[in-house]
């Protein structure tokens, strides 16, 4: 099952390669759609709590113990539904994005599906490796390829700080191999190096190789300067797929690989990697708020929200880690809506600039409408999806520290200023006399991002589906790192004690 949910995407993206350019759209849609099939039925096979599941491993290179091995458990299992369920969504919502190129756009749309499928699927760490470092392919021809003035420069940028984090986690991979030859035959098999005895300055060592790459690819202050570079340049749909589906590696491994195979390490570095978490969440904001590009804004945002699920991450509790795979799809959803929503504007505008726009309430009513929604749910409006996982990640930031909380809290201020100053001056105000006419969202645009407005308001008043797949997961995983929540203590009343 899991090899074939990988191979449909990589096989559509070979036959749009050799196909006449006018159906690659349609190919590409096809291959979408059939790859959401695959993703709903692995869904349906999934059994919630039963660990890694629907497994494959085949010996690849024995001299060195790698396989190729694939499976899925609920933190796979959500980022993958993510995946199957943005890609079909992005080639409806960006009709035309791709027109100049069509056969190198939508074959590149689909290798990204099918290579990001490969890596939240991957169990072996040397595969893994492989696909992750693959990623940065279509990426990077998505990027330069399509878009605006400037993209090459982003793109190249974006390469080497993707090329250098991949650098340094090949230096930890191979430290694993070293390691497991030790102990032994080498794997790089998951369930192989988890039962590794490392060192402690070993395991200090490789984790940081890891945590390094994942905090570029996260993206994490002070390595985060690639994002708003590449949001502003690429196209919506490019950044749709860039930062709701690829930046979800960087916090996916620090789940699987850096908590997985190095606990010890990761409680280690647990102040400094807060330290860091925090920073993210109020400079990302507050850099947010200067912003005049609409596209640039939304990326750096993302830094807020990466710090938010980084906190949740290394607070070592069940509430904060199943707070940040929420927050993982839910991030996923509303910055996906809120990146569409804004090529919309932008499409009918001629710019990205907000201090160019301003006030298209009157002429495009709907338009207004999804913005608010999308923006909305990006500050964590309850009754909205991300609330739920901001509220999570909060609570279990205030049972680690009562001041670590409090600077996260500042994240969720500081994010309603930037998300209602945003609408405020692309809105409302005097409606400008080339606004006049301007047309409101088509009926393709609606049907394209009505599933996401339906998932953050339907996941925001019952999210127990997503948690009855994260919940387990994250007690299986604070278990391994041999952490345990301290239970609530409720101080004897003499009423309780019938005295």
């Amino acid at each position: 099952m899991l090899t074939a949910l990988i191979l449909v995407p990589l096989v559509g993206a070979l036959v749009i390669a050799f196909a006449p350019a006018a159906s690659s759209r349609s190919i590409a849609l096809g291959v979408s759609a059939g790859t959401l099939g695959l993703g709903i039925a692995t869904a349906v096979q999934f059994k919630v709590g039963d660990g890694m599941q629907l497994t494959e491993e085949v010996e690849w290179i024995k001299a060195f113990g790698v396989h190729y091995a694939v499976g899925v458990d609920g933190l796979g299992l959500l980022m993958v539904l993510l995946t199957v369920v943005l890609v079909p969504i992005v080639l409806v919502a960006c009709w035309n994005e791709g027109d100049s190129a069509p056969r190198s756009y939508y074959g590149w749309m689909l290798a990204m599906e099918a290579l990001s499928l490969a890596v939240f699927c991957a169990t072996d760490v040397f595969f893994f490796y492989v696909v992750f470092e693959a990623t940065l392919i279509p990426a990077y021809f998505l990027i330069g390829g399509f878009g605006r003035a400037g993209r090459s420069a982003a793109a190249v940028k974006f390469l080497m700080f993707q090329l250098a984090g991949g650098l340094v986690l090949l230096a930890s991979v191979i430290g694993l191999y070293v390691v497991s030859s030790q102990q032994g035959s080498p794997s790089y098999l998951l369930s192989d190096l988890e039962q590794l005895d490392i060192s402690t300055e070993a395991g200090r060592w490789l984790f940081a190789g890891f945590f390094i790459a994942f905090a570029i690819k996260a993206p994490l202050f002070p390595v985060h300067t690639w994002l708003a570079d590449t949001t502003e340049k690429a196209t919506p749909g490019t950044s749709v797929m860039l930062v709701c589906v690829l930046d979800k590696i960087g916090t996916f491994g620090m789940l699987r690989f850096c908590l997985g195979i190095f606990p010890e390490a990761s409680e280690w570095a647990t102040p400094v990697v807060i330290a860091l978490a925090l920073i993210s969440i109020v400079y990302g904001a507050l850099v947010a708020i200067a912003q005049d590009d609409v596209l640039r804004l939304i990326g750096l945002t993302s830094l807020s929200h990466f710090g938010f699920i980084t906190l949740g991450i290394f607070v070592f509790s069940t509430q904060g880690a199943s707070g940040s795979i929420l927050y993982m799809v839910n991030h996923g959803i509303g910055t996906a809506a809120l990146f569409l929503v804004a090529g919309y504007i932008i499409r009918r505008r001629g710019t990205t600039l907000i201090s160019q726009m301003g006030g298209l309430e009157k002429a495009t009513p709907i338009l207004a409408g999804l913005l608010l929604v999308a923006g909305l749910a990006t500050l964590g409006l309850p009754g909205l999806s991300p609330f739920i996982s901001e509220f999570l990640v909060l609570l279990s930031a205030f049972d680690y520290a009562w001041w670590v909380g409090a600077i996260a809290v500042t994240g969720i201020v500081l994010a309603a200023i930037y998300v209602l100053w945003m609408y405020q001056r692309i809105m409302t105000g005097p409606e400008p006399a080339d606004a006049v006419g301007t047309p409101d969202a088509t009926p393709r645009e609606i049907l394209a991002v009505a599933p996401l407005m339906i998932a953050l308001v339907g996941f925001g008043f019952f999210p127990q589906p997503l948690l009855d797949i994260s919940n387990p997961y994250a007690e299986n995983l604070l278990a391994h790192v041999g952490v345990q929540d301290d239970p609530p203590t409720v101080p004897a009343t003499e009423f309780e004690t019938g005295e």
